[in-house]
């Protein structure tokens, strides 16, 4: 684009000075009369210079060589799985957080009554094409519930601009307001759908289809159907996570007394050589679940290299399905596995994680490390990590089920992507280079149900985290059962 730029600015700078040459010869028309080089001049340019500027095919070939541009690098742009995928999650956003619609369309990321979430440097705006794609990823689906506040915000960007073309538009206000009528005749507000269809016609009369909707509305209002605009109950919002009060919000209840006496930081060692000239740094954050932050665990150095291991070999993250591993849009991620033998950091990783957890992370005894990067909108709604299931594939390992979790952050974010505990009702921060411990089971080999937990979409910020899962198998000395059957 930059060179088409370049190129066309060229030529119409050089047609800018033949115009300037040819308008200088016409000034005094007796002059050219009288003056027997100015009339050659003159006659010549009108007669031979004209067709050269019709006839010129520099301009095809300026275009011809932008197509050829976009061609080579056509394959690596984003397709349309892309920009939906993108319009899904600024409406994950806008439920996960209660931000408000036109705010987002503004650059402002704030719930109402509240300070902004997030702040960022440079504010962006939405146009009323970008809202009328949005909603349409919504109708399209048939969730009403978010394509009318986002053609509402369309319809009201695109009255503003009404008349004016622009480039990057690939929908009018037509388009908004055909869809929104729809939108709103679903939800059961056929008095408002009869009124935006009214307004459709005054731009285009002569559209059959939404003339035969005029007639149909008018009849169910006759009729007394949907007058009230609850003909077909209310649309409520499709949560991927809990409400944003369970994850933005104090802890509620908050914890008892004498369990905040067991929470605290402390450096540890956990019997372990390879700790004693560097402790690790742990933060206690829950009893029930078991729950701890290691801070500064890795190094920017260390997070960078398992990074950069991992990028070349990201791909869309599968969730177990049965006996099954597929894709599913309640986990949105990429992600790669790297071994021990990749790199003498994954390998220095491992005997970290051994040594705070006193786990065996010999294989089969734990699985490799998987590398997760959260992009736009990216969160994983709520799961266990241990398996609820015999049927599930993480018994093909023969090693037992997950008894344990260790998550890396290897990246901050500025806003959202908390790790929260559902059932727990607590939340994590990403923490830049911490590592967050849990167990997945109880001793006597249960699931813990209170493990339930949540990777909230990222509100803004690029967030990469690194997981170890430990198996059972192996650990029977190391985290043995207890005397109590149901502990």
């Amino acid at each position: 684009l930059r060179s088409y730029l370049r190129d066309e600015s060229s030529r119409l700078r050089r047609l800018r000075r033949f115009y300037e040459k040819v308008q200088a010869l016409h000034q005094d028309p007796e002059a050219s009369v009288d003056n027997p080089l100015l009339a050659f001049s003159l006659i010549k340019r009108l007669h031979s210079d004209w067709p050269n500027v019709i006839y010129s095919d520099e301009a095809t070939r300026n275009t011809q060589a932008l197509h050829a541009g976009l061609e080579e690098v056509e394959q690596e742009l984003p397709g349309t799985e892309d920009l939906d995928g993108a319009a899904r999650a600024l409406m994950r956003l806008q439920d996960v957080y209660a931000l408000s619609v036109k705010g987002l369309a503004n650059g402002v990321f704030q719930r109402a009554g509240h300070p902004p979430l997030y702040s960022p440097s440079r504010r962006v705006s939405l146009s009323a094409d970008d809202c009328f794609h949005v909603g349409k990823v919504a109708y399209d689906t048939g969730d009403y519930y978010h394509s009318i506040a986002w053609l509402e915000e369309a319809v009201s960007l695109f009255r503003l601009s009404y008349g004016s073309w622009n480039l990057e538009d690939r929908s009018s206000l037509e388009d908004a307001l055909d869809h929104l009528a729809f939108s709103y005749f679903m939800a059961g507000n056929i008095s408002h759908a009869l009124s935006l269809s009214r307004e459709f016609l005054r731009y285009d009369p002569s559209n059959q289809r939404v003339s035969r909707n005029v007639a149909k509305y008018e009849k169910l209002l006759e009729r007394g159907t949907g007058a009230s605009g609850t003909g077909r109950g209310a649309m409520v919002p499709h949560h991927c996570c809990p409400p944003p009060h369970a994850l933005l919000g104090p802890l509620s209840p908050q914890p008892a007394p004498e369990r905040l006496l067991h929470l605290g930081c402390s450096y540890e060692t956990n019997g372990s050589p390879y700790l004693l000239l560097q402790p690790a740094k742990k933060e206690m954050v829950q009893i029930r679940p078991y729950v701890a932050l290691y801070h500064d665990f890795i190094t920017d150095a260390e997070a960078e290299t398992i990074k950069g291991l991992a990028g070349p070999w990201l791909q869309r993250s599968v969730v177990a399905s049965g006996e099954k591993q597929q894709k599913a849009e309640y986990r949105i991620s990429k992600s790669a596995w790297l071994k021990d033998t990749a790199d003498p950091v994954v390998r220095a990783l491992d005997q970290r994680i051994a040594a705070i957890t006193g786990l065996d992370l010999r294989p089969p005894y734990a699985e490799y490390l998987q590398v997760v990067n959260y992009g736009l909108g990216g969160h994983y709604e709520p799961h266990f990590d241990h398996a609820t299931s015999m049927k599930s594939p993480l018994y093909r390992m023969k090693s037992g089920n997950r008894i344990a979790t260790i998550m890396i952050y290897l990246s901050a974010v500025e806003a959202g992507g908390s790790t929260a505990f559902i059932y727990a009702n607590f939340s994590v921060p990403v923490v830049k280079n911490a590592a967050l411990f849990w167990w997945n089971l109880r001793r006597n080999g249960d699931g813990d149900g209170d493990t339930l937990h949540a990777g909230c979409p990222v509100l803004a910020g690029d967030k990469w985290v690194a997981n170890k899962w430990i198996h059972e198998h192996g650990q029977e000395f190391r985290r043995p059962c207890s005397a109590d059957p149901q502990d």
